[in-house]
């Protein structure tokens, strides 16, 4: 358990996670269309992508200062 990452996410995010993932199961599965996301749900993904590569120690670019 040492290994694990922890994020906490906020309802919304959450939210958009799960749509996110889902449509692109079903779009694996079953070639269903992937609904394009808000610009709030981009936004919200992006931080988590961003929170989550910070937590793996990967950094968002080369002159990323979020460390």
């Amino acid at each position: 358990m040492g290994d694990d990452i922890v994020l906490r996410l906020a309802r919304a995010t959450a939210e958009d996670l799960y749509v996110a993932l889902y449509e692109v199961g079903e779009h694996i599965a079953a070639g269903a269309a992937i609904t394009p996301p808000t610009t709030e749900e981009v936004e919200r993904l992006g931080t988590l992508l961003r929170d989550l590569g910070h937590a793996l120690g990967r950094r968002c670019s080369p002159c990323c200062g979020h460390l």
